[in-house]
């Protein structure tokens, strides 16, 4: 970025609010070896390509420019098995190639449109720029770069449930639990404490679609984990009630630190209505060529049967609330995002303001967000989190950026509150992953959640090919206890793939379970099973003690 700004290494005004950036990183796991290409494997293409990548390039060029910028981020213990999988590696490459050939044709074909025809360059180019970091400046190593950032200080890196189970509908078998939770920690430190420098243990945990439930927070703190993080209602609804409410973290009966998500600053981001994201200026998600050119041309760039799907080359704006959507215009775009991201500072420095004078100490103000919200729904995200860090940079503002763990290292009384069920879904409840259209999944999940404990205690100490069935056993029953499933069904989405892996995982489960009870385990077929579901190389079934 040219534009100049200035930096002061020394704040020279006494913070009267601290704000505290949250991205929670996460997919299922979606990996299908035994055929040649899958649909859904497009879910984990398109977050690296719009929301991975952009975001690690950006910021590296923070880093290379001295912005001092501050956020904690999580990264789902699935998330990174797919990030460091070598077949993935090799489908994304093809990805991307048939991204940079589609994006030529286009240039072709608008030749000539001064509307389009620049919108079809800025495609190519931005796709052939990530291939180039992806491949020649990161060498495919996300984990790598994600490393470099945190011990920089700069970036505070988490963990969440192994498999992103919906943790306040496991306690039925608290042995499950605590298996997600301690299989999550332990796959951070497999990613990065066994690393030169690296940290060895999460200080922080992301809750799964920021469930809570009472039963869960000594799991936490038994883990050794330091904080997390609560939908507004799981602090404000906590008795006793907080004295700051969610502006100031609070400490569980266990010890565990918890945050409460701000209101103010969810609405402004977060809203497609009320927030940023819904401006006119910034491009609409839905128009996409997959969708609208001739399917004859776009055969060649297409696979998955001639499926008609998402390309992530789109060329209108939002427009407003019309089906007649008007010709993106990123120099636009990009001048509101930076609009945005001053309002955004100038919002933050009256919310600290006024805060300071009712509650006489600097409030923290946490902000969080699912990190597809950048760069996949809203595209001009990364560009507005950039602008963002960078005016916080220049300007002596009264709120500071902060870490959770800096956060707590200057903490001196933190007020112990009981939390109350909460999540962030529909209705702040359980009802998003327990309603009328997957009810039924919980019956299956918690029948196998008790029947690994039966094989855990029937086996203390296996060895051989009952070793490796009991532990691929335990990895089909995390991959069924995945939030995502649920949460496709109740959205209705693609509820036939959800339906079908949970099928699957429990199936193969149900299998594993009888030959582990008979001794006859079918040795051809657990190796096929561990070659397809092959997350969490390290796994010990005597976790789920």
């Amino acid at each position: 970025m040219a534009r100049p700004f200035l930096r002061r290494k020394t704040r020279l005004i006494s913070p009267k609010g601290f704000l505290c950036l949250v991205l929670h990183g996460h997919l299922p796991f979606v990996r299908h070896s035994e055929i040649p290409e899958c649909l859904e494997e497009d879910w984990f293409f398109e977050a690296l390509t719009e929301v991975y990548l952009p975001l690690l390039e950006m910021f590296r060029r923070l880093e290379a420019d001295g912005v001092g910028f501050k956020m904690a981020m999580g990264l789902s213990p699935t998330l990174i098995a797919m990030m460091t999988d070598p077949l993935l590696e090799s489908r994304y490459e093809i990805y991307l190639d048939r991204l940079v050939g589609l994006s030529e044709s286009e240039c072709r074909r608008t030749a000539g449109d001064p509307q389009f025809a620049p919108l079809a360059k800025l495609y190519h180019q931005r796709f052939l720029r990530i291939r180039e970091f992806w491949n020649q400046i990161i060498h495919r190593d996300l984990l790598g770069v994600f490393l470099d950032l945190s011990r920089s200080g700069r970036l505070e890196l988490m963990t969440t449930a192994a498999t992103h189970g919906f943790l306040p509908l496991m306690e039925v078998c608290p042995a499950a639990l605590r298996a997600q939770i301690q299989v999550g920690c332990q796959s951070f430190e497999k990613a990065f404490g066994n690393r030169p420098a690296g940290s060895n243990r999460p200080a922080g945990f992301w809750l799964p679609e920021c469930g809570f439930a009472p039963s869960v927070d000594s799991v936490l703190s038994d883990a050794g984990i330091r904080y997390t993080f609560l939908e507004t209602h799981g602090i404000l609804h906590g008795t006793p009630r907080p004295r700051f409410g969610v502006y100031a973290p609070v400490r569980s009966p266990s010890g565990l630190v918890l945050f409460g998500r701000d209101p103010e600053t969810a609405r402004q981001v977060w809203s497609a209505a009320e927030g940023y994201p819904g401006d006119f200026q910034y491009r609409e998600f839905y128009r996409d060529i997959g969708f609208d050119l001739p399917e004859q041309y776009l055969k060649p760039f297409r696979v998955h049967g001639g499926l008609r799907t998402a390309t992530g080359i789109k060329y209108f704006r939002i427009t407003g609330r019309t089906d007649a959507k008007e010709p993106y215009q990123p120099e636009a775009a990009l001048a509101k995002a930076r609009e945005h991201a001053g309002n955004f500072l100038f919002n933050r420095e009256r919310q600290a303001e006024h805060l300071y004078r009712i509650m006489n100490q600097p409030a923290v103000v946490t902000a969080m967000y699912d990190a597809e919200l950048f760069g996949h729904w809203w595209f001009e995200g990364p560009a507005w989190l950039e602008h963002l860090f960078r005016e916080f940079d220049a300007n002596r503002s009264v709120v500071q950026l902060k870490t959770p763990g800096e956060i707590l290292a200057r903490a001196e009384r933190i007020q112990t509150v009981t939390p109350h069920l909460s999540t962030w879904g529909w209705k702040g409840y359980n009802e998003m992953w327990l309603q009328g259209t997957n009810a039924w999944i919980y019956p299956h999940l918690h029948r196998a959640a008790w029947r690994m404990n039966e094989l855990v205690s029937g086996n203390p100490v296996a060895s051989g090919i009952t070793r490796r069935a009991l532990n691929q056993a335990l990895r089909e029953l995390f991959l069924a206890q995945s939030s995502d499933w649920a949460f496709i069904l109740a959205q209705r989405t693609a509820s036939g793939y959800a339906q079908s892996r949970l099928q699957k995982h429990l199936g193969i489960f149900a299998r594993l379970y009888e030959q582990i009870r008979s001794g006859n385990i079918d040795s051809a077929g657990l190796t096929e099973i561990e070659g397809q579901d092959n997350l969490f190389p390290f796994l010990d079934y005597r976790v789920y003690r």
